[in-house]
């Protein structure tokens, strides 16, 4: 071997090295998501329970439970649109179970123009699933609290505004009143098995440069 191939056949093989190892850990990223997607669908599937005493965001994320008790009156309107039925609001109500805890209810979707009905108090008895959404960031908007009007569903922020437990849960089924629910369904991105693909086309392609420039410097060499 010539002198000159011992630098870019190392720097060929570390680069190589490199994009192969991250080719791999993308493959255990896709078994750990497939792993939390399986979770999660066998979570929701699970009978409803009642509500646990000190539920946990990531244990019981998605859990189904029942509840008994009724809606309070008051109200926090989350902004949103639906294909093909236009734009509305998610309704999330103060709800009180028969136990006396205060959580919040996501009741579904209701059309724009249903907004200022009147939904007097109500008692209610239904299944749902607890979840701590993440639909609120940094560029999220403040709310206009003057026309209640949310842009994403801040759990601590709505629990403080409707006086409940910073506790969620989206309904399964009709909490009448012209609402319709919009029951949870698992939508985790897994995009782990395309970048996989991605680094490894790399690694392939990157040895493949290699070896043309290691088969270049070596002609060049028996020519000289």
């Amino acid at each position: 071997m010539h002198r000159k191939m011992i630098l870019p056949l190392l720097f060929g093989l570390i680069g190589a090295a490199i994009l192969v190892g991250l080719g791999t850990w993308q493959v255990q990223r896709l078994a750990w998501k497939e792993g939390v997607i399986a979770r999660a669908e066998a979570q929701m599937q699970a009978a409803p329970a009642p509500l646990p005493a000190t539920p946990d965001p990531e244990a019981d994320r998605y859990r189904p439970v029942r509840v008994e008790g009724r809606f309070l009156g008051p109200e926090a309107h989350v902004l949103t649109s639906i294909p093909g039925e236009g734009p509305g609001f998610l309704v999330i109500a103060a709800f009180e179970t028969a136990q006396g805890r205060r959580i919040l209810i996501d009741r579904g979707f209701l059309p724009e123009d249903q907004k200022t009905t009147p939904r007097p108090a109500q008692a209610a008895s239904l299944s749902g699933n607890l979840i701590w959404p993440d639909d609120v960031t940094t560029a999220t908007p403040a709310p206009d609290t003057a026309r209640n009007i949310w842009f994403g569903r801040d759990v601590e922020a709505m629990a403080e505004a409707l006086h409940t437990d910073p506790l969620m849960m989206v309904a399964r089924e009709p909490t009448g009143q012209g609402i319709t629910p919009r029951p949870v369904t698992v939508t985790f991105t897994n995009n782990h098995l395309g970048y996989a693909i991605t680094w490894f086309s790399l690694a392939f392609a990157w040895l493949g440069m290699t070896v043309l420039y290691l088969w270049r410097i070596r002609r060049r060499s028996n020519e000289a």
